[in-house]
């Protein structure tokens, strides 16, 4: 028999999770047009199609040209009316194309400027959500029953590495502490910044789900930033690392047990044997296996960004079969799609779930596991009981999209 079509248009209306989404890396083009016009910040160029030729491409020779779009975005995102209206359309967008939970991960000190500090940007962001939440799940359907509440949630995202010019927060660290080992600062950034989202979770009650660390791996260790993740795991935070994107398997496995990761942002070379640099590491297939069974067996799942790897991975760019996203599925990992930037990458959920079908060759029960993944794992703000019922919203919701386009996705073996 035939298999079922899983089109452009069903992946559009199905139920969509994003956990891997950055702030800054995610507002509307129009939206930096205008507050670069109004805070006085010059682009290279005052149109989108100027912008999306000379920034924010399809493709980028590497990392570092790829992140270049952040200089303006962030440069752009100085004050609360700017964070809080960044913040509403992003969840405004975000649920146009059915992505009903979302997890905005950003740098509050990259935001700090004067009397602005961490916790008053961590308020502007949460303004947004609020508020774009009121709207969505004001409308009749929601109200009614016929589709599920949007939520959403905030990561505190620290850096492995700054410099003093990132912003006026971190320049205080160095001049503060002017012959500390670079190492010492980090930690000590990372721990106060732990400390802010405790706060803001727990004293100002804003939907602060989680910490998060990003930044360059190769000669950052996760271990420098270990108070900050002992301190949120103690407030129950949820954790998630970018690890094994830049470096290798050990990176994965630092994030995990150094910093008590329950998730992994893009861990793309968690099968890689030549990325592994540790000389320790002798039989470097048989800690390969460990550490996919390690990762599978415990649930960590992997925030995968399929547009964001090729466009930072050469090897990727022109054959995605070759990303390891079928292998992490064949190993029976917990593995949820991301969009990572919906500017920088220029990328939509659906656009990733469809590159995802493509290319690997997803069914419609695969899909289905891959989509409630990131609804099951991720750091739902509210009660265990309250988060049991809004997935089965959400479950309910997905079966009966497929259902009324004639597929069964309990057909045949159920998945374990």
């Amino acid at each position: 028999m035939k298999k079922p079509v899983l089109s452009r248009e069903l992946i559009a209306r199905l139920p969509k999770s994003d956990l891997h989404l950055h702030l800054d890396g995610s507002l509307r083009l129009d939206t930096l047009i205008d507050l670069a016009r109004t805070r006085k910040v010059t682009l290279p160029s005052a149109t989108p199609d100027g912008l999306l030729e000379l920034v924010f491409k399809r493709a980028y020779k590497n990392l570092p040209e790829y992140l270049k779009g952040f200089e303006f975005t962030v440069a752009c995102l100085q004050d609360a009316e700017a964070l809080e209206r960044a913040a509403y359309e992003l969840c405004l967008d975000c649920r146009k194309e059915n992505v009903f939970y979302a997890e905005i991960r950003f740098a509050p000190q990259l935001h700090v400027r004067g009397d602005f500090g961490v916790r008053d940007v961590l308020k502007a962001v949460c303004r947004g959500i609020t508020r774009a939440q009121k709207e969505i799940n004001g409308a009749a359907d929601v109200r009614s029953g016929q589709v599920p509440a949007f939520a959403a949630g905030v990561i505190v995202c620290a850096l492995r590495f700054f410099l003093p010019q990132f912003s006026e927060h971190y320049r205080a660290y160095f001049d503060a502490l002017p012959t500390a080992p670079a190492a010492e600062i980090y930690s000590l950034a990372s721990l106060e910044l732990a400390r802010a989202a405790v706060v803001a979770a727990e004293e100002d009650g804003l939907p602060v789900v989680g910490f998060d660390l990003a930044g360059q791996e190769r000669g950052f260790p996760a271990k420098d930033h270990q108070a900050a993740y002992q301190l949120a795991h103690e407030h129950f935070l949820g954790k998630t690392v970018h690890a094994g994107e830049d470096y290798g398997p050990e990176s994965i496995f630092q994030a995990i047990t150094d910093c008590h990761a329950d998730r992994i942002g893009h861990g793309t070379w968690l099968f890689s044997l030549k990325h592994i640099r540790d000389k320790s590491i002798v039989n470097k297939r048989r800690y390969i296996e460990k550490l996919v069974r390690f990762v599978a067996e415990r649930r960590i799942t992997l925030e995968v960004c399929l547009t964001s790897n090729q466009q930072t991975i050469p090897e990727l760019r022109d054959d995605l079969s070759k990303h390891p996203f079928r292998k992490m599925r064949e190993a029976r990992c917990s593995v949820t799609l991301c969009t990572d930037n919906r500017l920088v990458s220029r990328t939509t959920m659906t656009d990733e779930v469809d590159k995802a079908v493509g290319a690997f060759g997803l069914d419609a029960r695969g899909l289905k596991d891959v989509l409630i993944y990131g609804f099951k794992r991720s750091f739902y703000p509210g009660s265990y009981p309250e988060k049991r019922n809004w997935v089965r919203s959400i479950l309910d919701h997905m079966e009966d999209t497929f259902q009324a386009t004639g597929i069964d996705v309990h057909a045949g073996r159920r998945p374990s």
